[in-house]
């Protein structure tokens, strides 16, 4: 199979590399279109006025063509599929990502919007990330996700966008896969003040995750429990309870 990868981790990140390497060494084609730098919380942006520059990089794993692109995850599909690919990619697949994906967090994951972008232009797209955790081991989700493409997912022509997110587990700690709807994540938003060295005041965006009420068929609950998640996404925003109340009540 062709397979576009991309991140918001970056180029150089580990799970990327991880993720290539295992699906090399399967046999398919697999090219590299991601951000130069770490674009974490980027979300679905592009870049319009500025241009976008690309350069060829060497990863040292046999077989794969990277480049680097100094614009956003999702930059980086559209780039890569009109400009530096000459094959119709089977998959687009982003990650893996340092870090969970979970509930409301997907609509500022530059990880799961590079996967709604190749979606949206008519690709079977998924992002895939991992819990984080000083002992993380991208080796497992890698081998999984090859699998999902090869063994299940290949043969269906529905455009598929699938977010997947693996616990910080050793594989044999893992309890299995829960098919999940998004949780409801909340965040405590908080703005500390700081002082910069020339005396100018600055504001860094601190504060933790709030507890939500725990839905068990949730991912974020699902993935505490030690499940491997999958929720299909279809980002389609339009409220049509609202239109039919708007239609019949208002206007």
């Amino acid at each position: 199979m062709n397979i576009l990868l991309t991140n918001d981790d970056g180029v150089y990140a580990e799970g990327i590399r991880a993720l290539a390497r295992a699906l090399i060494r399967s046999g398919h084609n697999v090219i590299i279109t991601a951000p130069d730098r770490e674009r974490s919380a980027a979300g679905h942006s592009i870049t319009i006025s500025n241009p976008l520059r690309v350069k060829e990089v060497e990863l040292e794993i046999e077989g794969l063509k990277a480049y680097k692109i100094n614009g956003t995850p999702a930059d980086c599909v559209k780039l890569g599929v009109e400009k530096l690919i000459d094959f119709r990619p089977d998959f687009i697949i982003s990650g893996i990502n340092d870090g969970s994906n979970l509930g409301y967090d997907v609509l500022y994951s530059g990880t799961v919007s590079a996967a709604m972008e190749a979606w949206m232009i008519g690709y079977k797209a998924i992002a895939v990330s991992l819990a984080s955790s000083s002992t993380r081991n991208f080796a497992y989700p890698a081998r999984f996700i090859e699998e999902l493409v090869s063994e299940k997912l290949y043969k269906t022509n529905q455009a598929v966008l699938l977010n997947i997110n693996f616990p910080a587990l050793k594989e044999n700690e893992i309890k299995g896969v829960k098919v999940a709807k998004l949780g409801k994540s909340q965040y405590e938003d908080k703005f500390e003040e700081r002082i910069d060295p020339m005396g100018n005041s600055y504001f860094w965006l601190t504060g933790g995750s709030i507890n939500c009420k725990k839905e068990e068929d949730t991912d974020i609950y699902l993935l505490n429990s030690n499940y491997i998640t999958i929720t299909p996404l279809k980002p389609i925003l339009t409220d049509y309870n609202t239109i039919e109340l708007l239609d019949n009540n208002i206007f």
